[in-house]
């Protein structure tokens, strides 16, 4: 499990890369400006849930442990 999030968040991190590169920064909500914005924050959920995803898995072991 802990491979798959860190190559998902890789895969993310790599598309939040690439689409910032295709902003126009003049005119950024227009376009495919917009659509680049979208996938970016889409990307950095996906992000935050790995993460949400690592937290929970390290409280589980610890309760589980602690028992």
């Amino acid at each position: 499990m802990k491979i798959l999030s860190v190559v998902l968040s890789i895969i993310a991190l790599g598309l939040i890369i690439f689409n910032f590169t295709q902003i126009n920064f003049n005119n950024p909500f227009k376009g495919q400006s917009m659509i680049a914005i979208i996938t970016i924050v889409a990307s950095l959920c996906a992000i935050l849930l790995m993460l949400i995803l690592g937290v929970s898995k390290k409280i589980e072991q610890k309760v589980k442990n602690h028992k």
